[in-house]
């Protein structure tokens, strides 16, 4: 292949230079930062650069976004310490998601048949209720079915069937997830946000 060649193809920032630059200098390191006292003001940031994102939503330090235009979050979701939401294609996290410590979502691959080694982008959504261990990484085209778990360390490039638990590199399903009954809890999720695309659509990896 020829790096003197590579191409975007048709992929865009989705964002003005301006924007990107005010991003990269001042909104990035703050929600990056370990210092800001709660997840109040982070979640303030995201939503101010053009993130859709719901209530009681935790941010731990470290958390890197690339592009928060292209993110979506809803309701009671926590995203670990240094998750990296790698999102040059959209990223959408339904309710009760949680994304462990180092977890990477990414969603920007290339095309090694081409010598221009085009890049290639394809969104990632995690229905709700799933929760993503830490280091797990989730390549682009994944769709992570409702209640699904990924285990320590385990990575996939394809879409995850609801509760069902996976493992592995790459991630293979191992045993279905049985939550336990409990008298003081409603364990049937409320309807979902309706700025979400709740549709169950199987999405495999470009390439």
């Amino acid at each position: 292949m020829r790096l003197d060649c590579y191409t975007l193809g048709t992929y865009t920032p989705g964002a003005p230079y301006w924007k990107q630059l005010f991003w990269y200098f001042l909104g990035e390191p703050l929600v990056r930062s370990h210092w800001l006292p709660n997840s109040f003001l982070k979640v303030w940031i995201l939503r101010s650069f053009g993130s859709k994102i719901g209530q009681q939503v935790r941010i731990k330090p470290g958390v890197r976004v690339k592009f928060p235009w292209r993110l979506t979050v809803g309701d009671y979701v926590w995203i670990g310490e240094n998750a990296w939401l790698d999102n040059l294609a959209h990223i959408t996290l339904e309710s009760h998601v949680c994304l462990s410590q180092d977890v990477y979502l990414c969603t920007g691959n290339h095309d090694w048949t081409r010598p221009d080694f085009q890049l290639i982008t394809a969104e990632i959504y995690i229905e709700q209720g799933s929760w993503i261990a830490a280091r797990a990484t989730i390549g682009p085209g994944v769709r992570v079915g409702r209640g699904s778990i990924l285990s320590l360390g385990s990575v996939t490039g394809r879409s995850l069937q609801p509760m069902t638990i996976y493992a592995g590199n790459p991630a293979q399903p191992i045993k279905k997830r049985v939550i336990a009954a409990s008298k003081d809890l409603d364990l049937d999720f409320p309807a979902a946000n309706p700025n979400l695309n709740t549709e169950n659509t199987e999405m495999d990896s470009p390439v």
